[in-house]
This record gives structure tokens, C-alpha cells and sequence, in this order.
């Protein structure tokens, strides 16, 4: 059995840059959980637009998609899944309206069960159109911390760079906007 070849973005290496490319480019958060403490993880992301329109793409809400109606959406998330395992959750990019985003900031959210990245043993991994995955590990921890800013996106000069982040925020949703100057309103939400 080969290994695939993926790349890692660490500390010490945090960036990539890909070639714009035209298809989906698919980001997939998997964690694992037990009976005796499990956790229920949600893939999130901010995300600007060219225009200067700004959101939250998340389950907590029912915002699944940007735009949310009309057109083909840019930004997708697929589903809600409140158990972790190998399939997780995935939020999908339309590359083919690349020049629509200015950038994206994902980010993991502990919905439900103790804060506890480290048990969690999360990895978002991005899955460009060709080329190697990209991985991020959550392997830092805050166990006071229920948010954790995964990895920025940035549009510019024809290529999407890629930047690690894993940045805990024990003040939540609030506290990262601010760190990244989002200026979105927050306030209690609920899953349906």
C-alpha cells in the first residue's frame, strides 16, 4: 500500500499558494469522538466577497450557502454531522467564480460536549481541483477555548494562498471576528 502525497502546513512552513484553477475545491474537517465523551465539531467560515459583502457560512443559523438563494452558490457547506468520524464535515468552493472572493476564514466550532481539541484529533484538509491535498492539524489546545480559526484564504495575483492560522478564541465567534476584523454581528443561535 503507497502513501498519497499531501503537504502539511505547520508552524514552521505555514503557506501555500495554488494555481487558480476551475472545478470545486472541496474542505473537509473529520474529528474523532467517543461514547464516553463526545463532541460534536461544525466546519464554519467567514467569508468577503469582492463587493465587500461579508458572512458566516455555518450550520448554527441554517447558513449553508453564499449567496444564500439564486445563483450557483460560491460557497457550500454540505451538512451537519454530529458525530465526527472519517467522513465529517465538507464545505465546497466553486473555483469557477474564483474572482467573486476576496477571502475565506475557516474555522471549527465546538457545538456540543467539553472543549476538548486534543481528544477531537481534528484535521481540515484541502482538496484542490489537481495537486496534492493540503492539511491542517488542530493540534494545539485551549480547553477553554470553543472556536478555533483553522486557515485563511486569500485571492490575489491569479493563485489562492493558503495561510495556517489555529488560533483558539476562549471568547468564541466574537472574539475571532474581531482578531480578523470581520465586523459581523453576533449573537445566539440554535441548531434546527
Amino acid at each position: 500500500m503507497t502513501e498519497t502525497y499531501r503537504v502539511v502546513l505547520t508552524k514552521e512552513a505555514p503557506r501555500i499558494s495554488i494555481p487558480r484553477q476551475r472545478g470545486e475545491m472541496l474542505i473537509n474537517l473529520s474529528w474523532k469522538t467517543s461514547q464516553r465523551a463526545p463532541i460534536d465539531l461544525d466546519l464554519c467560515c467567514l467569508w468577503e466577497l469582492a463587493d465587500g459583502s461579508r458572512g458566516c457560512v455555518q450550520a448554527l443559523g441554517g447558513k449553508f450557502t453564499v449567496p444564500r438563494s439564486g445563483a450557483d452558490p460560491v460557497i457550500a457547506l454540505d451538512r451537519d454531522d454530529r458525530r465526527g468520524g472519517d467522513t465529517g464535515e465538507n464545505i465546497r468552493v466553486d473555483l469557477g467564480q474564483a474572482d467573486r472572493v476576496r477571502r475565506i476564514l475557516v474555522f471549527a466550532h465546538i457545538y456540543d460536549g467539553v472543549p476538548n481539541w486534543a481528544a477531537a484529533d481534528a484535521v481540515a484538509t484541502v482538496y484542490p481541483v489537481s495537486g496534492p491535498p493540503i492539511e491542517v492539524l488542530l493540534d494545539e489546545a485551549n480547553p477553554h477555548a470553543r472556536v478555533c480559526a483553522i486557515f485563511m484564504l486569500h485571492n490575489a495575483d491569479g493563485e489562492l494562498r493558503i495561510r495556517r492560522e489555529v488560533r483558539y478564541f476562549a471568547r468564541g465567534h466574537r472574539a475571532m471576528d474581531a482578531a480578523y476584523g470581520w465586523g459581523l454581528g453576533w449573537g445566539p443561535g440554535r441548531k434546527s
